[in-house]
């Protein structure tokens, strides 16, 4: 065993001189000379003899840096964390999983920057952490890649506060960049996941991109020659060569295009006619409170229905359409909710029930809106009703409707499906209290009592009522009563002649 002797050690502070005095340790170790002492403190010193000097402490610790939660984008500034997957004392590499943290929009997992130490977690489970601010702090392995098997010694970080003085050695695998004789190992850090996945050292494979760039597929490439596989080469982009002088494209001129002379001039004319009825009309009708209710109905059977009866109507001169299925299946209603086929006085004081169910048909013609009305549609069946319907159509187109066919009218329908609307907000006809907008009948996909899809033809139906006289209960009733003799028109079959 070899001897030893201590003959001095002094030390003072990280700023005051510090002495190491050894002799012989043993034959492997080199000696440490009186003479040779470094002060610490400063930022650089350099050493020019060839001796080494001994550490004397068994380990060196590395430098501790705060990792920052970094901004995880969509303009999120806390986020709360989840779970940690590291603990005080743990040993992390980079991309190594840390924690998992939960923003109001999305749930993210935070990796390692850094290969080190987890020495400090600055928040619990269920705790807010900031953007910005540290998340963990991370002693790194500054004498990674050293071979402590060598007879070498170490050079202490210039920040370190332990008495160690080192000779340099040379770091070949560092996750930031690597240096080969001065120059600087280019790569992204996916391809160095990949390589260090593949413990393959960047230094030893050659960069085939710009300013020797190490890319995917040199890795590839390397792990190729080192496994003897054969890898498809990699597509390049083509090279386009440039155009000749004489093949440039000569620029397209743009079109200039001359500013148009609008010459038409703005024109007043006066309302009159049916139009200036109906402003006062409508006027009148904007001071009533609307009741609205929207329904839909299932008229296959009443379609199978017309069809059949359409060819019959047409042998006596009758165009048979539906509107004469609506208007009988209204007034039947209308006998079980009289108060539909009312009126009231203008402010409100007295309600007339009306004997009589005149309903309006509102019909859009060249000199607008009118509203024409079948009388006493109580005493009539489809088709008498569908004959006086041929009447008011015809002379309305023709403008000759007389007075006793626009007035008198107790409850009206407005067609709009003829135009193909669906809903409305049909508005009341002054003196009247109800009014209802028929959409346009369309071809859907229904369940029947079976759970099978089947064919049906439905019709959506939008009703208006005064809100003054009328709840909504009566409404939906009287909508339910309509929809059940339309979607059963046989109880209808009586009426016909």
């Amino acid at each position: 065993m070899a001897a030893a002797r201590a003959l001095r050690s002094c030390s003072w502070s990280a700023r005051h001189l510090s002495c190491v005095h050894h002799i012989q340790m043993c034959s492997s170790v080199h000696v440490v000379k009186p003479k040779y002492t470094c002060l610490f403190g400063y930022s650089s010193f350099k050493f020019s003899h060839p001796h080494r000097l001994l550490r004397t402490t068994s380990t060196v610790n590395g430098q501790i840096l705060q990792f920052k939660l970094s901004d995880i984008g969509e303009g999120i500034t806390e986020v709360t964390i989840k779970e940690w997957y590291v603990k005080e004392g743990d040993t992390v590499s980079q991309f190594d999983s840390i924690c998992e943290v939960q923003s109001d929009k999305a749930s993210v997992t935070i990796t390692s920057r850094y290969d080190g130490i987890i020495r400090k977690l600055y928040y619990g489970v269920d705790q807010i952490a900031l953007v910005g601010k540290p998340l963990v702090d991370i002693e790194t392995e500054t004498l990674k890649g050293v071979d402590r098997t060598r007879d070498r010694t170490k050079l202490v970080n210039k920040d370190s506060e332990e008495d160690v003085v080192e000779t340099p050695a040379v770091f070949h695998d560092e996750h930031t960049h690597q240096e080969i004789k001065g120059h600087k190992t280019l790569a992204t850090p996916a391809v160095r996941r990949l390589a260090m996945e593949n413990n393959i050292k960047l230094s030893e494979v050659v960069g085939t991109g710009k300013d020797s760039r190490i890319l995917k597929e040199d890795i590839l490439n390397y792990l190729a020659k080192q496994t003897g596989a054969i890898l498809p080469p990699s597509p390049k982009s083509e090279i386009i060569p440039p155009l000749l002088k004489s093949e440039t494209i000569q620029s397209i001129p743009v079109p200039v295009l001359k500013p148009k002379v609008f010459t038409g001039k703005d024109r007043t004319e006066p309302i009159t006619g049916f139009a200036k009825t109906m402003v006062k009309t409508m006027s009148m009708a904007m001071k009533i409170p609307h009741l609205g209710y929207c329904d839909e109905v299932d008229l296959t059977q009443l379609v199978k229905l017309q069809k059949e009866l359409k060819p019959i109507a047409l042998a006596r001169g009758i165009k048979l359409s539906f509107m004469p299925f609506f208007l009988k299946a209204a007034s039947l209603g209308l006998l079980q909710f009289p108060i539909l086929n009312a009126s009231v006085d203008e402010n409100c004081q007295n309600i007339t029930y009306k004997a009589s169910h005149n309903i309006g048909i509102a019909m859009d013609t060249e000199q607008g809106l009118i509203v024409p009305n079948v009388k006493d549609v109580q005493f009539r069946s489809v088709f008498e009703i569908a004959i006086e319907l041929n009447r008011l159509q015809k002379l309305g187109s023709t403008n000759h409707l007389g007075t006793a066919d626009v007035t008198g009218g107790t409850f009206t329908l407005s067609n709009i499906g003829s135009i193909g609307g669906t809903y409305a907000k049909p508005l009341i006809l002054p003196l009247e209290v109800a009014i209802g907008a028929l959409g346009a009948i369309k071809t859907v996909p229904r369940f029947n009592e079976k759970d099978e899809v089947i064919k049906t033809q439905i019709m959506n139906v939008s009703w208006s009522a005064d809100h003054r006289i009328i709840d909504g209960a009566t409404v939906a009733r009287f909508s339910n009563l309509w929809k059940s003799y339309l979607e059963n028109p046989a109880s209808m079959l009586l009426e016909l002649k």
